[in-house]
């Protein structure tokens, strides 16, 4: 079975051609809390916690430097999401302040929790297609 970049499901994913790991689909497995490499194991546990390597295909994750990246990240998305969203509520609706308080900060916060691991599993997808830090070949 062929997944969306034309590879076989759950196999490595790189380019026939040149041989590099393709960032699209690694990324895309990341976001989805599943192994770049293989798209099966888990890549996360606990919420934000990294596993030290998958238990399928045993690549390791111990040396990804994800950082403070994802969190940048989400907050910019929902930074500038509830910003516009909250500037239109209150132009539109003129609602009470409470009201405004209570709905934005529940969305802000729900979203956050939503964005934050996938985030930094697209971000380590990103280090693994790109080589980056400890995730280059042995060979």
């Amino acid at each position: 079975m062929l997944d969306s970049a034309g590879q076989t499901k759950n196999a490595p994913l790189t380019d026939p051609e040149t041989g590099e790991r393709l960032r699209m689909p690694a990324m895309v497995r990341g976001w989805r809390g599943k192994c770049p490499n293989c798209g099966a194991g888990p890549l996360l546990h606990s919420y934000l916690k990294v596993n030290d390597k998958c238990t399928v295909c045993e690549e390791e994750f111990h040396h990804h430097r994800a950082d403070d990246g994802p969190a940048y990240l989400t907050i910019l998305i929902v930074g500038h999401l509830m910003g516009v969203m909250l500037h239109f509520v209150f132009v539109q609706f003129r609602p009470e302040p409470i009201v405004l308080f209570t709905i934005f900060s529940v969305g802000s916060i729900g979203l956050s929790l939503y964005l934050l691991p996938r985030f930094k599993g697209a971000l380590i997808g990103f280090q693994w297609a790109k080589e980056m830090g400890g995730f280059a070949r042995s060979s």
